[in-house]
């Protein structure tokens, strides 16, 4: 049966977790966008046959070799704490969200592991075509990777097809296809995805640009510049896109997270978007009375339309969800959050009666018991709710990593038409203060990334998943000590593997692309 465990256990058992995680993201969407880049240019080479072409994908392929080392690493890590430090997790749906990950571990990683090989080391060894293959190849298994992953996540924020085994006090998979195409797997993938290619691109651009500000490889830099905005620019596009359409499913299904994201404490209808704002710091819970804002400019009803699709769309705030009884979408009210404490409890108390009926041989009450946690097992996780206010997500932290996404985000598609226009327009080889720019864009192509996944995973807290299990009684029964102590260590390994990483690019990137053009140019 799962328990409850003490709170500093909890907070570095998420720490370590999320320390691991933000680690493993620095080196993940690096490769995916660099993987479409290096097919590109590859796909240059074998049309056109040029040798430029294929020094310039053996470059890129050098950086994304040395970053996909370094993601594995990370990953694995990742992967083996959901055994070590999540448990009950672990094992209360360890059916379902095992799957996607063993078919990420034996599909993805063998395309990965297959091609990976021919693709570096088998230039003039294999026909131009099956390299290319092989190529696209790879960047298509690390993409695979992606899914699979980006499906079990999806299936925490919003789970589907599956069933409660009271015999075995577990989750089981009923309908896998229902978990691996969810609308919000879909839609999570795609904007994720995207966002790694916008990095990509951000990468290409500024490291080109580095080697026009030392005035060397001048041919490859702005060959790279052009083929890296183009792409930047698309990708930035689709993924503003698929971030509305991000937007849209978390208010369908994850209402709190949307209220955290926008400090929306009363909802209604004809809801605007907070564009510029600061929240109030005094405001600790959703009714003590003050004002959730210090100063705040809003979008009119920009909030309702992007939620409902309609203007007149409404929206719940963090006090209507905690209280209920607003009108929901099939026209019942909506229960509060005390209600469903309630029931959760009572599908905790029916389950343990099941058991105790089955164990002691007593079919009839067992049956009783059955049909009791039935109708409150969509609750089960709010019996261990204490506080309705643990089901508040810190709003400061979402409230503003959103921003921080979404105004980047705006400023990735303002650069790459900038870049565009100007290598196409003026002379860019000449704008060393647009050389600076392109070069400090790549961390905030990062910031961007780790700031969505803030949202993404402080969004849903207190759920390990959303309404079945709080994170609380997810992690495993540990020596705190221990906790800390592997933090600590992983924090100085991966720290080390990130130092040594960087320092093998940085003198892959001095070292420059083998295009024959090394030479530098006075202007």
């Amino acid at each position: 049966m799962i328990e409850s465990i003490d709170t500093s256990l909890i907070d570095w058992s998420r720490a370590q977790f999320a320390m691991t995680a933000m680690y493993h993201w620095i080196f993940v969407p690096l490769t995916l966008g660099l993987a479409v880049v290096m097919g590109i240019m590859e796909t240059l080479y074998y049309k056109t046959g040029k040798e430029f072409w294929k020094k310039t994908a053996m470059f890129w392929m050098k950086l994304f070799g040395i970053n996909f080392a370094i993601g594995v690493a990370t990953g694995l890590i990742l992967e083996f704490e959901f055994g070590t430090n999540w448990s009950n997790y672990s094992w209360f749906v360890g059916d379902i969200f095992g799957a996607p990950l063993a078919i990420e571990g034996i599909l993805a990683f063998f395309m990965e592991a297959t091609f990976i090989a021919v693709m570096f080391f088998g230039w003039g060894k294999v026909s131009k075509r099956f390299h290319l293959a092989s190529t696209w190849l790879t960047g298509l298994g690390a993409t695979i990777s992606a899914w699979w992953i980006l499906v079990a996540n999806a299936w925490m924020q919003h789970p589907v097809g599956m069933e409660f085994n009271p015999d075995t006090v577990r989750n089981e998979m009923v309908d896998f296809w229902a978990v691996a195409t969810s609308p919000v797997a879909v839609n999570k993938f795609f904007h994720t995805v995207l966002s790694g290619w916008v990095l990509g691109a951000i990468f290409v651009v500024g490291i080109s640009c580095w080697y026009l500000l030392k005035k060397r490889n001048h041919e490859f830099a702005l060959a790279s510049i052009k083929i890296g905005a183009i792409f930047g620019l698309v990708a930035s596009l689709l993924s503003a896109w698929t971030g509305d359409g991000s937007g849209y499913q978390i208010a369908q299904t994850q209402p709190m997270k949307l209220a955290a994201v926008e400090g929306l404490y009363e909802g209604g209808t004809n809801v605007g978007l907070v564009g510029i704002g600061m929240l109030n710091p005094e405001k600790k819970t959703y009714d003590d009375g003050k004002d959730p804002f210090l100063f705040h400019i809003e979008i009119p009803s920009m909030l309702s339309f992007l939620a409902e699709r309609d203007v007149d769309g409404y929206v719940p705030g963090i006090a209507n969800i905690i209280e209920g009884g607003y009108e929901m979408k099939d026209g019942t009210k909506a229960l509060s959050a005390a209600e469903k404490i309630e029931r959760g409890k009572t599908a905790i108390g029916a389950l343990a009666a099941y058991r105790a009926a089955k164990s002691a041989g007593h079919e009839e009450d067992a049956q009783v018991a059955y049909k009791v946690l039935q109708e409150n097992i969509p609750y089960f996780g709010y019996g261990y709710i204490k506080d309705v206010n643990q089901l508040v997500p810190n709003v400061p932290l979402n409230f503003y990593a959103f921003r921080i996404m979404v105004i980047l985000g705006g400023y990735f598609i303002l650069f790459f038409i900038v870049v565009l226009f100007f290598i196409y327009k003026k002379d860019l080889s000449k704008m060393r203060w647009m050389h600076w720019i392109a070069l400090l864009t790549i961390p905030l192509g990062y910031i961007a990334g780790q700031a969505g996944w803030v949202v993404a995973e402080c969004g849903r807290q207190p759920w390990a998943i959303r309404d079945m299990l709080p994170t609380s009684v997810a992690i495993s029964k540990l020596d705190v000590s221990s906790v800390q102590t592997t933090f600590f260590i992983f924090l100085f390994l991966f720290t080390v593997m990130l130092i040594a990483g960087a320092r093998i690019m940085v003198k892959a990137i001095k070292k420059g692309p083998e295009t024959g053009n090394n030479v530098t140019i006075n202007h």
